[in-house]
């Protein structure tokens, strides 16, 4: 008995789906299994052989509901779920949603500058942090294993600051509404200028393995091209904008946190191609580095919270001494602070792109409303117009280039 008669080819099939019109295309599952989605994301394929005709990205595998988790919390319990939105830039997340309060409340000027520079120092390293886990992540989707294990060694050295200013090595939630949650600790500015120092050499490093790589240019050199005009219209953000020559970065456009006192440049590419975007988050790190030194070397002396009685902690010393700041403590654990009514949204740039925060407060103590504004989920949606045209195996370059963390797209 012949068991294959009922076999079709599975050209056949496509055909028949296509309506007979004789255009032969195959629709393919990536992931979420997949490890170049990164774990939960799913890319719907239709594919002409190995050509991506069309790519429509699939999410909610993850989905945490943060935002509405946000919206039943004091707003100084919210902290740690911004944290969790990108997991790799956790205080880049932190100072949003801080300024976004304390632009609310109206405390910005009373914002000591040592917070701001000690802000501006700890949001650095961790668009080095972000940075680093993108291009070993990237560099193992196109086959370069040890790029993967030396970026992961230098990030343990960022982790192990996080771990000095605040006990953790990831989830640090250091930074706090109307300041920082300790100052950093005696000896911390010897260990970030070894960490310059060592960074530097490492970066070149990278370079020398990946940069004149034929192999790695020929995975990345004029894929998924994207003309600056269409990165405008895609509302891309970030080194993905900026490696299409937009120099556009919310630290200039829109300065926060003392960062109009910072000399540095913004990298842009020419390209706009994986290559371009590579490069472009490579420079960056070295012009991260270039900040943290100045951050530094100036740090301004001064408190580490502002004072703003009623919404700041009071010093733990004149908790123990002083019955007012006793009571101001126990009321801001209890009962949080009143916000007045108002909304604000406010952006950073974070390593991925712009984030920003929009807080709707109705006076109570906890938001009415919260809407991240995550660069992930918007970056994500260019997909589609990034691929076409290109094979499944660019598809693979061409989500690495974009950098996402699926935290920030399904928040």
């Amino acid at each position: 008995m012949n068991t294959t008669s009922n076999i079709r080819p599975l050209y056949e099939i496509a055909q028949e789906q296509a309506g007979g019109s004789g255009k032969r295309t195959m629709t393919l599952s990536m992931g979420p299994q997949h490890p170049s989605t990164h774990g939960v994301l799913r890319l719907e394929l239709e594919l002409d052989g190995e050509t991506v005709v069309k790519c429509t990205p699939e999410i909610g595998y993850l989905h945490t509901g943060i935002e509405k988790e946000m919206e039943t919390k004091l707003y100084y319990k919210s902290i740690p779920m911004t944290d969790r939105i990108d997991y790799m830039s956790p205080m880049s997340n932190n100072l949003g949603f801080c300024l976004s309060v304390e632009k609310l409340l109206d405390i910005e000027d009373a914002i000591p500058d040592r917070v701001k520079w000690i802000r501006v120092l700890m949001t650095e390293l961790t668009r080095i942090n972000s940075h680093l886990v993108w291009l070993g992540t990237h560099a193992l989707d196109l086959g370069a294993m040890s790029v993967f294990l030396y970026a992961f060694r230098e990030r343990e050295l960022v982790l192990d600051m996080y771990e000095m200013v605040s006990g953790q090595r990831m989830m640090a939630t250091y930074f706090r509404i109307g300041g920082l949650m300790d100052d950093v600790p005696k000896g911390f500015d010897k260990t970030v200028r070894k960490f310059i120092r060592t960074l530097h050499d490492r970066i070149k490093e990278y370079e020398d393995l990946l940069t004149n790589n034929r192999i790695f240019q020929m995975r990345t050199i004029d894929i998924a091209k994207v003309s600056a005009q269409d990165a405008i219209k895609l509302g891309l953000s970030g080194p993905s904008l900026r490696g299409s020559g937009i120099d556009y970065d919310v630290r200039k456009a829109f300065p926060y946190s003392d960062y109009d006192k910072f000399d540095f440049e913004i990298p842009v590419g020419q390209n706009g191609d994986v290559y371009s975007r590579y490069q472009v988050r490579i420079e960056e790190m070295r012009q991260s580095l270039h900040i943290v030194a100045q951050a530094i070397d100036g740090l301004p002396e001064g408190p580490f919270r502002a004072h703003v009685p009623g919404v700041v902690l009071p010093p733990k010393q004149d908790v123990l001494t002083k019955m007012e700041a006793m009571i101001y403590h126990f009321k801001i654990i209890t009962d949080g602070f009143k916000v007045p009514e108002g909304s604000v949204y406010v952006p950073i740039e974070s390593g991925k792109g712009e984030m920003g925060y929009f807080i709707d407060s109705d006076g109570s103590n906890i938001p009415n409303r919260v809407r991240v504004r995550p660069p992930s989920f918007v970056n994500l949606s260019a997909l589609g117009e990034m691929v076409k045209g290109h094979l499944v195996a660019d598809v693979v370059a061409t989500i690495g280039s974009i950098d996402i963390v699926l935290g920030e797209v399904d928040r």
